[in-house]
């Protein structure tokens, strides 16, 4: 089973950015450190809006027993689509199944989710770079390998992925325990994108707004929410129930 990779070394990592070869999912960086390639460093990640965190020594220490002159960047072990590859690859479909996850950071749960998308046939999963969960070791194996057989992309706002969704002729449907509308009450049998939004956050009033359609699940017992994974299963098997 692959792993996430870490890279050391403040130069290797601004090569590994500048080359465009590898996704990185988040860098850390000792707090304190200064200098001309800790200046180019910062720059590439604002231009190129990567994670990064400022750490102390001895945190990079944990991360790598290795000389990592005080930078350690995280890759992913699987490439990320681009949104217009995806658009691309479900051009002629009437009924493309996408999945975007707003907000989720939970690796668990996002490998879960990504296991449940795998066996329901979801063409892929739409995530923003930034408050999201990384593909790392604990998401590959919660997703029974999910992540390498799933198309998953990475975009900077969700809110222009929606446009561009809505553009094509892809209805959008938010999963908010506040709406009136359940999703029984839906046809899912076109092309339709769900957001699923975090157990703690929700989906975001502006993507909220957004969608042409804000749905719930029917719940009578006294806990008001469902594990996000599990809704995610949920609302896929519906479409697949109405698809059949």
């Amino acid at each position: 089973m692959e792993k996430s990779l870490d890279i050391y070394g403040i130069r290797t990592v601004i090569e590994a950015i500048k080359s465009g070869d590898k996704t990185i999912d988040k860098i850390f960086i000792q707090i304190g450190l200064t200098g001309g390639l800790i200046n180019e460093l910062e720059a590439l990640i604002r231009k190129n809006k990567l994670k990064s965190s400022y750490v102390p020594t001895q945190k990079l220490d944990k991360l790598s027993k290795k000389n990592h002159q005080g930078v350690i960047a995280r890759i992913s072990p699987i490439e990320f689509y681009k949104l217009q590859e995806i658009m691309d690859k479900i051009e002629d479909k009437k009924d493309a199944l996408l999945l975007i996850l707003d907000q989720i950071n939970d690796v668990r749960n996002f490998g879960a989710i990504i296991r449940t998308a795998e066996v329901s046939g979801v063409d892929a999963i739409i995530v923003q770079n930034q408050s999201s969960a990384p593909i790392n070791a604990d998401t590959v194996k919660t997703s029974a390998g999910g992540v390498f057989n799933v198309p998953i992309c990475k975009v900077s706002h969700i809110k222009d992925a929606i446009y561009h969704l809505k553009s094509s002729n892809i209805t959008v449907i938010a999963a908010s325990e506040k709406a009136d509308k359940n999703i029984y009450d839906l046809s899912l049998k076109k092309s339709v994108a769900i957001i699923m939004g975090s157990e703690e956050r929700g989906i975001s009033s502006s993507v909220i707004k957004l969608s042409d359609e804000v749905v719930k699940l029917p719940m009578f017992g006294k806990i008001e929410s469902l594990n996000v994974s599990v809704a995610s299963g949920i609302f896929l098997y519906e479409v697949i129930r109405q698809r059949i």
